[in-house]
């Protein structure tokens, strides 16, 4: 029991590693504005499946880490990924319930939140121009949703992860 318990926290863990790894991959100069947000993505997957075990609290966690990773301004994305999974955790049933593409555009308004959040708390530190172009990688979280969701949930179940 405390070995399957100890293989499904190391796993998740690893889903997070491997998202901060494609996170901080480098893309084409033209090709930057549509970085998804795959830490994001995974996080909101795994609040949604396990809320006892991904909470606030690891969402603070990878926020400082991704952060870190980017060199940016400490806390900014933690507070962003810490309000937007407490939004995901407080309606995780009624996410639960849609389909696929209804979760995809939750998803999709959540990350257009999240972003404009981080250039507002990004704002009020330095001074920056807001960059629409940015946003494109919205549109590319609302693609990746249903196919991250049914992966991730395909490892989930196959290593019985509660």
């Amino acid at each position: 029991m405390v070995d399957s318990r100890a293989n499904g926290i190391v796993l998740i863990w690893l889903s997070f590693v491997v998202a901060l790894i494609l996170q901080a991959a480098p893309w084409p100069g033209q090709l930057e504005a549509f970085r998804p947000s795959w830490v994001m993505l995974v996080a909101f997957y795994w609040v949604l499946a396990l809320p006892h075990r991904v909470n606030v609290g690891t969402a603070l966690i990878l926020g400082l880490i991704w952060d870190l990773l980017l060199g940016s301004t400490l806390g900014i994305r933690g507070l962003t990924m810490s309000v937007l999974c407490y939004i995901v955790a407080l309606n995780f049933q009624v996410m639960r319930n849609l389909s696929l593409w209804q979760q995809a555009m939750i998803v999709a308004l959540l990350s257009l939140a999240g972003k404009l959040v981080e250039f507002w708390a990004e704002y009020l530190v330095v001074e920056i121009e807001f960059d629409p172009t940015r946003l494109w990688a919205v549109l590319l979280n609302f693609l990746l949703w249903p196919w991250l969701f049914l992966f991730l949930r395909r490892i989930r179940r196959k290593f019985s992860i509660r």
